[in-house]
């Protein structure tokens, strides 16, 4: 199944390569640069599918060298350990891909825009929507990605009723996307005098970052007001108006951003976050036509699931989709998140490799 699966994707390949010589496809530019993506995107698997077909080629004819009897012995015991060692390439090669036509179909190579709000809990969830975008620049950092705030509303103890970043990198959307959900913490708040352990929530959504060729936003779908940022006060006050909100009429969605000092920033910032929150939509809604792809999902993708528990008193950390528990908890939210997204990972490539097979 993964070999015809190549195949297609080889087709495909040709088949854009084709395209992209065609004078009438040159000429129309989102056209074209939709078709290099695509091409880009397939450029791997087709390399690795291409080294799959040579290997088999050279077992091939190593076969029909074995098969000659006339040769002497240490020559065909020779020829019997190539065989062991292109048999075994033969297998890597394979393995390589299934992660890599599971990687090209999960568009895990997106920029991503990551939306942390506090849910039930009050103050203690806010402080908890605070440490989540902490463990994720920490993450971000270890990784080489460079996240970037768009939009906040902090509270007066330093937490945030909501933040919006961006996330950008290689890789980072395959490794991010597990994190959508709600993430549960328990611990005794600060301000706790009994020293009773509460549990409060923060809502993560990861969407996968849109290009214009994915989403088109019509100018006359767009109302664009522009205000004053707000600040802490003295020099921090934006004295222009900078801030944009963004409304789009059709779905009467509403963007904000008023974290850079100039407009125009600002406004191709809130364009990112609406254009993200589009495709997502738009993903949601091929993922329900296709009822095999949400079999292929680690859990539900519902944000409403509870997909993490943090407990403070046992140091533990659950990640209740996979059943995986750690007691690292201090280096989890020092941005230590390999091991359980490794392990969401492995888990995700089982249940796609079920699905194709």
């Amino acid at each position: 199944m993964i070999e015809r699966i190549a195949q297609e994707k080889k087709r495909r390949y040709e088949e854009l390569q084709l395209l992209l010589a065609d004078p009438n496809v040159i000429s129309n530019k989102a056209e074209y640069q939709a078709y290099a993506k695509e091409l880009a995107s397939l450029t791997p698997i087709v390399n690795e599918y291409n080294n799959y077909l040579k290997i088999t080629r050279d077992l091939q004819d190593l076969e029909n060298v074995l098969g000659d009897k006339s040769h002497d012995n240490d020559f065909l015991v020779m020829a019997e350990e190539e065989k062991h060692r292109l048999e075994k390439a033969l297998k890597d090669a394979s393995s390589r891909i299934e992660d890599l036509v599971i990687e090209e179909e999960s568009g895990g190579e997106r920029n991503v825009i990551v939306e942390i709000r506090a849910g039930t809990g009050g103050l203690e969830a806010s402080l908890f929507a605070a440490d989540l975008l902490r463990m994720y620049s920490k993450y971000a950092a270890k990784k080489g990605w460079k996240l970037e705030l768009i939009d906040s509303s902090m509270t007066e103890k330093g937490g945030y009723k909501e933040v919006i970043c961006s996330i950008s990198g290689s890789g980072v959307y395959s490794r991010m996307k597990f994190e959508s959900g709600t993430h549960r913490v328990q611990r005794v708040p600060e301000t706790e005098a009994s020293g009773r352990i509460h549990t409060s929530a923060a809502t993560v959504a990861v969407l996968p970052e849109a290009e214009e060729v994915d989403v088109v936003i019509k100018p006359e779908d767009l109302k664009v007001d522009v205000f004053r940022s707000g600040g802490a006060g003295g020099q921090g006050v934006n004295r222009t108006d900078s801030a944009v909100r963004l409304t789009h009429l059709p779905t009467g969605m509403v963007v904000t951003c008023q974290d850079e000092r100039s407009q125009l920033k600002n406004k191709a910032k809130a364009l990112k976050v609406l254009r993200a929150r589009l495709f997502d939509i738009k993903q949601r809604e091929q993922a329900e036509k296709i009822a095999r792809s949400r079999r292929a999902q680690v859990g539900t993708g519902d944000r409403s699931e509870k997909i993490r528990t943090y407990n403070f008193p046992d140091r533990r950390v659950t990640d209740h989709r996979i059943g995986f528990t750690t007691h690292n908890l201090e280096g989890i939210l020092e941005g230590e998140l390999d091991e359980i997204i490794d392990a969401l990972k492995e888990k995700e490539r089982k249940l796609r490799l079920e699905q194709i097979r």
